[in-house]
């Protein structure tokens, strides 16, 4: 499948332009991503219709709360990403030859409306290099009224984006840090590009975030003071979860502890209304009326609402920012 969003230059080379590092690529070569090859100058997506992993997973495991929360969705997978975390926790399917294999669209449809799923994910490698592939399937999708989720890092440029985001029914975005310097470091990608998916991503579309916690090294209370101040600048209703590190990949740094993880919600909660730590079992991640304390979603086993009706509070009713 040709790629969409590339140009040809001289001598059989392109330039992509799908995510901000705007690969130069040579004729027999691949992008940073290892999904996009340059063939006789011709941009070609390597991983078009090829898929990984699939599964029925909880909706809560994307990480959305506040998304039909309590459904199932299926959820697909290729190969491939366009950051290089040191942490990667998918790092054999984003950085490894896998095993894939083909599945028909049609079937990929009727799969996404089996199980009382709700609609497909687009998930465990990063979607947004899937992106012909993506966009295809999320148009069918949509059309037999089944939901579109991207679980993403969100390294892309605006003018995919913007085309991709009307098929697009929630997203879940990882903001991995505020400094420029983390994502450098150990992410080999640039902050401001996330922050922008990010604002254009909540304009047109439900959008959660995900913050992997590295102790030592994003979890500091000035840096979360931050990261929480600026998402409360897009809204302050944007669920954030603070998920807890394990070693994994390329970083053997100790795991995120439990103690910091806390102190990190409650600092975070000073300015957003929804602050949920994952990865920890046990943890108190039920949904708060952010006014009156109300209780508006049970998550000890599965997400089932409680307290809200037409949108809002039973109790206090102020309104609530949750698709059901």
């Amino acid at each position: 499948m040709e790629c969409m969003y590339y140009e040809k230059k001289e001598n059989n080379i392109v330039k992509c332009h799908l995510c901000p590092h705007n690969c130069t690529i040579q004729d027999g070569s691949i992008g940073i991503c290892k999904a996009r090859k340059n063939i006789d100058g011709t941009l070609i997506s390597l991983n078009y219709g090829k898929i990984t992993s699939y599964a029925y997973d909880p909706i809560e495991k994307k990480p959305l709360y506040h998304f039909y929360p309590g459904s199932n969705i299926l959820s697909v997978g290729s190969f491939g990403c366009n950051l290089a975390c040191d942490f990667c926790q998918n790092w054999e399917i984003a950085h490894e030859d896998s095993l894939t294999m083909e599945i028909e669209d049609e079937d990929i449809i009727l799969l996404g409306k089996s199980r009382g799923s709700i609609g497909i994910a687009y998930t465990y490698n990063e979607p947004s290099i899937f992106y012909e592939y993506v966009y295809h399937m999320a148009k069918l999708a949509k059309r037999q009224g089944l939901k579109n989720v991207l679980v993403t890092n969100g390294y892309i440029n605006e003018e995919p984006l913007k085309q991709l985001l009307p098929h697009i029914d929630a997203m879940n975005i990882d903001l991995k840090s505020i400094t420029d310097d983390y994502y450098r470091k150990i992410c080999k990608g640039r902050l401001e590009p996330v922050k922008r998916t990010i604002e254009l991503a909540a304009k047109a579309t439900h959008v959660e975030i995900t913050t992997l916690v590295v102790e030592g090294e994003n979890s500091s209370d000035e840096e979360i003071n931050r990261l929480a101040q600026w998402i409360a600048s897009i809204d302050r209703s944007i669920p954030l979860h603070l998920s807890k590190y394990f070693p994994a990949y390329k970083m053997k740094l100790p795991e995120t502890t439990y103690d910091t993880l806390v102190r990190l919600k409650e600092i975070s909660k000073r300015y957003l209304d929804y602050v949920y730590i994952g990865n920890v079992w046990g943890i108190d991640n039920n949904t708060y009326c952010p006014n009156c304390s109300n209780q508006l979603i049970s998550r000890y086993d599965r997400g089932e609402v409680k307290g809200i009706e037409d949108k809002k509070c039973t109790k206090c009713g102020e309104k609530i920012n949750i698709l059901f």
